[in-house]
């Protein structure tokens, strides 16, 4: 008598199919959009907070402006305070968080990325260009233009490779971001972040504020060494307050370049113009008699309060929105096409399917070779806690199957059974006047031919057991 089964012989017998029909289906996880987003940003606070890669000069701008006001209000504070009013301290706190307050804003804010088309939109708009250019699919045309005429001035619209698509006006791709940006202004290495439509206005702010906060430190670190040297001398002064001499020379180095750029973004605001235009020279006078900035009200004030009060547009990239699982989004097939389009649970099917698949599948005089094991269906009906019946169990359900179909053999002996040459054709091809009273000794033969089957059956899952 074989010996029992164990728990992990049941385990490979009632193995369920490998089919993907009859698979569960696995819940997915949604994910944000920030994290597949495709232009190179760094994301935090689940989406709240988009930067650039390059953050390095960022955090340089932190510790100076931190370390410099600290040691102000370390040593200067509490004897400018005492000797000249409190309103000192107070005014450099409410510059120093005014300036914290805008930097981290243009830093942490999306500064007017533009969403990328999608495949079917990228696929449409390349086949737009092809008609309009008369090119083949082999050809590539020269870099694509549209023009729009923008208050009486020709603006010419730029085609995006990366993107795929037409900027609009005003809108340039980063290298570094690698992203489009809309009224694109530059990408500043100090603040992490490129500066465009939705932070220009806070950039201006943080720049115009760390000019006021840097003169006024300076102008009262220099207050502070010559009240001192009044009393002790000039030597004792800077004994007594060392980091006054290292406030002073940051200060002195750093106030130049951020007075200077203060003043350059108050010209291109009063104008109404970007950094990327003026450098350019895009509505310069050099390039033509007519060109004209066709962005300009006219009004110095009217272009200050449209870049600085007018409203704020929202983010069109929707960072933190989660990915639906219907979303066409581009999967790498099994055989290293990538296909678009197509939902993942779509590919997962796809690749699943024997149909779709370069494998041929086994034959069956190659599933019946020796050595090699495989489960056939009746297998799989199998649960756990059934116990294989043994040989003899075997054999006296078959002798009770047999008996059972005993009286159906001695009904059916007034019949005539037909002979190979009396059977009759297919369905569809039965002459008028073909007795059909085989039927039910056809039905009797299934029966049998069903039994002997799972009878086979049986002794070979015994075997297996055994093995």
């Amino acid at each position: 008598m074989p010996p029992p089964m164990k728990q992990c012989e049941y385990s490979q017998i009632t193995t369920q199919s490998s089919s993907p029909m009859e698979s569960p289906k696995k819940k997915r996880i949604p994910h944000k959009k920030w994290e597949v987003f495709p232009g190179r940003n760094k994301f935090h606070c689940d989406g709240r907070i988009m930067m650039a890669r390059q953050t390095g000069v960022f955090y340089l701008t932190l510790v100076l402006i931190v370390v410099t006001t600290g040691l102000f209000f370390a040593f200067d504070c509490p004897f400018l305070s005492v000797t000249i009013t409190p309103v000192i301290p107070a005014i450099a706190g409410v510059l120093f968080f005014f300036v914290m307050g805008t930097l981290l804003r243009t830093s942490f804010s999306d500064p007017g990325v533009l969403p990328r088309a999608t495949q079917d939109e990228a696929a449409d708009l390349e086949r737009q260009i092809d008609i309009a250019n008369g090119s083949g699919g082999s050809y590539r045309p020269p870099p694509r233009t549209k023009e729009v005429i923008i208050n009486g001035q020709t603006v010419k619209l730029k085609y995006c490779f990366t993107c795929k698509i037409f900027r609009p006006p005003r809108a340039s791709h980063c290298s570094l971001c690698d992203n489009c940006v809309e009224r694109f202004d530059h990408h500043c290495p100090w603040v992490g972040n490129c500066v465009g439509k939705r932070n220009y206005r806070f950039f201006y702010m943080f720049i115009l504020s760390l000019s006021f906060l840097t003169v006024f430190i300076f102008a009262f670190v220099i207050t502070h060494v010559i009240l001192r040297s009044q009393k002790t001398g000039f030597l004792n002064a800077l004994k007594d307050s060392p980091a006054s001499v290292l406030e002073a020379v940051v200060c002195f180095f750093s106030v130049w370049s951020i007075l200077g750029l203060s003043g350059f973004h108050t010209y291109l605001i009063s104008s109404n113009q970007t950094t990327n235009e003026d450098i350019k020279g895009s509505w310069s006078n050099k390039r033509s008699k007519d060109n004209y900035n066709p962005y300009s009200y006219g009004n110095i004030f009217t272009n200050c309060c449209a870049a600085l009060c007018g409203p704020l547009p929202p983010s069109l990239i929707d960072r933190r929105g989660a990915i639906q699982s219907d979303t066409p989004q581009s999967v790498a097939a099994p055989n290293g096409i990538t296909t678009y389009g197509a939902t993942q649970s779509q590919s997962n099917m796809a690749a699943a399917t024997p149909l779709l698949q370069s494998e041929s599948s086994p034959t069956n005089e190659e599933s019946h070779l020796p050595g090699k094991m495989t489960i056939s269906s009746p297998c799989a009906t199998l649960t756990l806690g059934q116990p294989t019946p043994p040989p003899s169990t075997s054999n006296l359900a078959t002798e009770a199957i047999l008996k059972d179909i005993m009286p159906l053999k001695e009904a059916c002996e007034g019949h005539h059974f037909l002979t190979p040459e009396e059977t009759p054709s297919p369905p569809g091809m039965l002459t008028p006047g073909t007795p059909l009273t085989h039927s039910h000794t056809m039905h009797v033969l299934n029966a049998v031919t069903q039994d002997s089957m799972h009878e086979d059956s049986v002794r070979g899952l015994v075997k297996l057991s055994s093995v």
